[in-house]
């Protein structure tokens, strides 16, 4: 069985990414890329779909122990697990170099006391568990093959077969070192190059630190902030500059739900805000290369701008439902592709808006065809801006006419009338000034319930919707408006879970909610960081920042987030890590050390 989502470390190389668990199991890889196919799948199932466990032996009828200690090395990706047992004890180093070749995971077993015996169980599945590989040597290695895919195992300790999977018993002393890589190479070509393990952890560490270095951040929360923007990083797609918005799929936002959606794509808005952190802590050539995945992927086409995207541009994502896979923790289907890729969501303008203002006004190296996106995408929302969509949360029921999308509208106009007036673009400036205060005017009349001094979901509706909580951030309004501290307070209200965390909007349990889904779902850590960052603007910044600090202990021993919180069962659920929630991490803690609102 699959541990709880929190007990999971990433390691990756910035075109994909594995995920190990406290017990140093390797359950989830896909390989050679985020979104291809896993070859360990156990994460979603069992270990007939997949897995590498590497730690000390145990007997048969016992469960493999856990790490007593576990710990990224310094700034890094390169993870260290330790395991005290009654015969000494033992490290485990793992890792992903960034690529230059063939994709690898590394994993090297250090003794550091005594004499202790040590098992590696590697089990390869293609397909997501679904096909097995003929596994055999070939030169003196081992390699698991099935149709295009190979995947290439080298060690120097001495491996057997034995029931589909392939083992290595072995005893480690103080001072032994002995390394295990797999690769992963096309089936078609020639063998990957024997692999250099010591050369290449002290080439990953090298990296990071170089990486870590550009970081202009020195605030009070430099460590939460410096490990969510290593895990930002690491859910870039080197090649293309493309952002997923989790390396996984499927992990439930309800546990035995049906809330499971694949997150290895690229979405605009997860990759506009990204960015935005991104640039807001020195990080520009990120920014520049998104910029450019952007304009490759919406090209010559904005009136049909996608909400999402493959890390390489792909437009068709289409979703499929894996029925041999029982799902995490039996929460099915186990969903592959994305059918919301296609959907309408007016707020995506706005955010992609945002992002290339703050590239501009940060100083990054003007794009001619950035600024004519920019004015495309605004003429498009001239004529479609009073239509309703499925907005922020992608609702699989009927659209509505969302307000959070309607600001967002706003801000488009904004930003580009800000542009025009840098006298960076050219546009029909007064036309859009009145496109500017029309939308305004609108959120405000139809959006606002003056009776409950709130703005609300939909027009027309009575529901709150916590992405309310952007209208200030985003300039809508400033923070001292009263229907801003209205909007706020009705959500502390009505969306806040026993612990003071932020629901997304109401759900229905068992019947279809707004979403179109049945089931409940946890607090959505976004939101919750949303609500910090407003209560610091507002003036209540002890109160944001005891809600910060709350988030923060929500982190796991790594410093890694999910998706939401369930506070029912105490636990993180959805995709993970979630580059969503590492985002707001990341601002919520610039507003902060900015307000001086911090302990210590």
């Amino acid at each position: 069985m699959a541990g709880r989502i929190e007990d999971y470390a990433l390691i990756g190389d910035m075109q994909t990414a594995a995920l190990v668990c406290r017990d140093g199991t390797v359950d989830w890889l896909c390989l050679p890329r985020f979104d291809s196919h896993a070859i360990f799948a156990g994460l979603l199932g069992t270990e007939e779909h997949g897995f590498w466990r590497l730690g000390p032996a145990y007997a048969s009828d016992q469960q493999p122990p856990t790490a007593a200690r576990r710990s990224y090395r310094g700034d890094s990706l390169v993870l260290e697990s330790e395991w005290d047992t009654q015969r000494g004890t033992v490290r485990v180093t793992d890792f992903m170099p960034p690529r230059d070749g063939a994709p690898q995971l590394i994993r090297i077993v250090e003794g550091v006391s005594g004499r202790v015996p040590m098992r590696s169980a590697l089990r390869m599945r293609f397909s997501y568990g679904r096909v097995v590989p003929w596994v055999h040597k070939h030169d003196g290695r081992t390699v698991a093959v099935a149709g295009p895919d190979s995947v290439w195992f080298d060690t120097s300790a001495e491996t057997y077969g034995k029931s589909l999977t392939t083992y290595a018993d072995f005893t480690v002393a103080p001072g032994d070192r002995i390394a295990f890589t797999i690769s992963w190479q096309p089936s078609h070509k020639e063998p990957p190059p024997l692999p250099e393990p010591e050369q290449s952890l002290e080439a990953t560490e090298d990296f990071w630190r170089e990486w870590v270095d550009h970081c202009t951040y020195h605030g009070p929360y430099r460590e939460a902030v410096i490990r969510s923007l290593i895990t930002l990083k690491a859910l870039t797609y080197a090649p293309t500059g493309g952002i997923v918005a989790a390396p996984t799929t499927s992990l439930p936002e309800d546990i035995g739900g049906v809330r499971n959606w694949d997150y290895r794509y690229t979405w605009l808005r997860d990759a506009a805000i990204t960015l935005s952190s991104l640039l807001r802590t020195g990080y520009r050539e990120e920014a520049r290369a998104w910029r450019e995945w952007l304009l490759r992927a919406v090209a010559g086409d904005p009136e049909n701008l996608q909400i999402m995207y493959g890390i390489a541009g792909e437009r068709e994502l289409g979703e499929a439902e894996l029925d041999w896979l029982p799902g995490y923790e039996n929460s099915a289907p186990v969903r592959v592709g994305n059918g919301a890729a296609h959907q309408l969501q007016l707020d995506v303008y706005g955010e992609v808006t945002e992002a290339l203002h703050l590239a501009h006004m940060t100083g990054l190296a003007r794009n001619d065809y950035a600024s004519l996106l920019q004015l495309k995408l605004i003429r498009y929302l001239e004529d479609h801006w009073q239509e309703p969509d499925e907005g922020i949360w992608e609702v699989r029921g009927p659209r509505r006419h969302f307000v959070h999308s309607k600001v967002m509208a706003w801000v488009a106009v904004d930003r580009t009338i800000k542009l025009i007036e840098s006298g960076d673009a050219d546009g029909p400036l007064e036309r859009w000034k009145e496109l500017r205060d029309d939308i305004h005017r609108d959120v405000c009349e139809k959006g606002y319930d003056k009776e409950r001094n709130t703005f609300t979901q939909s027009y027309g509706s009575k529901e709150l919707d916590a992405s309310l909580l952007l209208i200030p951030q985003m300039g809508f309004l400033p923070p001292d408006d009263k229907r801003v501290i209205g909007t706020i307070e009705a959500i502390q209200r009505e969306l806040s879970t026993p612990d003071g965390f932020i629901l997304r909007y109401p759900t229905e349990g068992d019947n279809a909610g707004v979403d179109g889904l049945p089931g409940d779902e946890g607090a959505f850590l976004a939101c919750s960081f949303w609500m910090a960052d407003d209560l610091a603007m507002i003036g209540r910044v002890d109160e944001a920042r005891k809600l910060f600090e709350k988030l923060l202990s929500l982190r796991n021993d790594l410093g890694l987030l999910a998706e939401e919180w369930d506070p029912h069962l105490q636990r993180q659920v959805g995709n993970f890590p979630q580059a969503f929630s590492h985002v707001p991490l990341i601002d919520t803690a610039l507003r902060l050390t900015a307000s001086g609102a911090y302990g210590g």
